[in-house]
């Protein structure tokens, strides 16, 4: 670290110190998009900040219930470390546990000193520095939906306010406890940008907007946004899930992007009121490398076993490949707005997305688009899940996995080493998946065969 650099941080400890801080929680998304971190003592944040925080590699490469996946680099390298490093620049107070601050980090590799290849927020910088080189800056804004639940006596957890046609409404009928107008003001006061929200769906189901920005803000703040409704439900003995799709009786929870780009100019590229739709030739390139790309993009958006549960017939969820000028049925919707606020809507991916990597392949299939001067078919008329107009995405995590193996542009863009990290690991889950006895078949077959 240079003098200034440490004169800095220490400046960052004295404000802290007066706000009556006294520890500071350091966060990094892994690749599932959940948050690891460690709570670090005030006065130990210097030392932290000039030597970083040693974790094991192996981090990115837990299962959810805590198995280590044979992913290279981590279980066959011996599990060797990586080096955390605190962005104080992202610091912000924990407005509900007192004493406490909380910033993002970033993730080198202790011998060499450059990013690993399974860090998601490196993966995103890498992206956006490509389409940096083509004088374009991707703006995004992130609307995620989640389902709140109460604990069961004895075991088990049942949807919050089930109360049913209480679609899209605020207040007591479908919130009872007031469980939004209290987490919008937690939000607010740390600042991920949350805008507005309300009772979605389906019983006991959310939507909070963030606002938009450039893309890795957004980023970061729907990672901070995830992790923090799931803190606030721990804090009152609830669950907060991002489950694509948690309750065979209810639908499922999507993670809609609001795409669009600045040119070099500083003025939206995609808007273009001359055009017969109102949208420029980069707009419609960035929807057509979308479109090819898509069944690519679906293990990025669509990351899960469970995922793919939420498509279907009558799902309101986007599981054919096409694109509209505002309308909902279709993967890629054109909201009606044009001027600064032209841009598109990618309703492809679930809540169970990290935010990182669902930006970054939405950017990179656009920016493909874009430098292909691709362009899309007519689009969509109509209520749309017609299986004669449009073709089918992937219908399991493993198809959507093979297709990403395949776009060999996708994946140059992505890199290798994050291709192959990822498809490790995501190939691992589908193997234990399909060797786990579920409660569907032994209530199928246990009393029959």
């Amino acid at each position: 670290m240079s003098t200034s650099d440490i004169a800095e941080v220490r400046r960052h400890v004295e404000r802290l110190a007066a706000d009556g801080i006294d520890v500071v929680r350091v966060t990094f998304p892994d690749l599932l998009g959940t948050d690891r971190a460690r709570d670090v003592l005030l006065e130990e944040l210097p030392r932290a900040c000039e030597h970083g925080l040693a974790f094991c590699r192996a981090v990115y490469h837990t299962s959810p219930k805590g198995d280590v996946v044979p992913v290279g680099g981590g279980l066959d390298a011996g599990l060797p470390d990586i080096r955390v490093h605190p962005d104080l620049d992202t610091l912000v107070a924990l407005p509900w546990e007192p004493g406490v601050a909380t910033c993002l980090a970033d993730v080198v590799d202790p011998t060499t000193g450059s990013p690993v290849p399974e860090s998601p927020r490196d993966l995103l910088r890498a992206v956006l520095a490509r389409c940096t080189e083509h004088g374009l800056r991707p703006v995004v804004g992130p609307e995620l939906e989640y389902f709140l639940c109460d604990p069961v006596p004895g075991g088990g957890w049942r949807r919050y306010a089930r109360e049913s046609g209480a679609v899209y409404t605020a207040g007591l009928h479908a919130d009872p406890d007031n469980h939004l107008l209290r987490t919008l003001r937690h939000l607010r006061d740390l600042g991920v940008g949350a805008t507005h929200g309300c009772h979605e769906f389906d019983g006991g189901q959310f939507e909070i907007n963030l606002t938009h920005s450039d893309a890795m803000r957004a980023a970061d703040r729907a990672f901070r946004f995830k992790a923090a409704i799931k803190e606030l439900a721990r804090k009152e003995g609830r669950l907060a899930t991002f489950m694509a799709k948690p309750f065979n009786d209810a639908g499922g929870s999507g993670f809609h992007l609001h795409l669009s780009v600045d040119g070099q100019d500083g003025r939206n590229a995609f808007d273009d009121p001359t055009d017969a739709y109102g949208l420029s030739a980069t707009a419609r390139h960035a929807v057509a490398g979308v479109l090819a790309r898509a069944p690519a993009l679906t293990a990025l958006a669509n990351p899960t076993v469970n995922s793919y549960k939420r498509f279907g017939p009558d799902t309101l969820a986007p599981w054919l490949i096409d694109w509209g000028l505002d309308n909902r049925s279709a993967m890629v919707r054109i909201p009606p707005e044009r001027g600064s606020g032209a841009r598109l809507e990618l309703r492809l991916g679930d809540a169970g997305a990290n935010p990182y990597l669902l930006i970054a392949g939405t950017v990179a299939t656009a920016l493909l688009g874009v430098t292909a001067g691709e362009d899309p078919p007519a689009p969509l008329e109509g209520y749309g899940y017609d299986t004669a107009k449009s073709a089918v995405l992937p219908t399991t995590l493993s198809a959507a996995l093979d297709a990403l193996e395949a776009d060999t542009e996708l994946t140059r863009l992505l890199g290798k080493g994050f291709t192959a990290a990822y498809l490790s690991y995501k190939r691992n889950e589908v193997e234990r998946f399909q060797r786990h006895v579920t409660d569907w078949e032994f209530t199928e077959y246990a009393h029959h065969l």
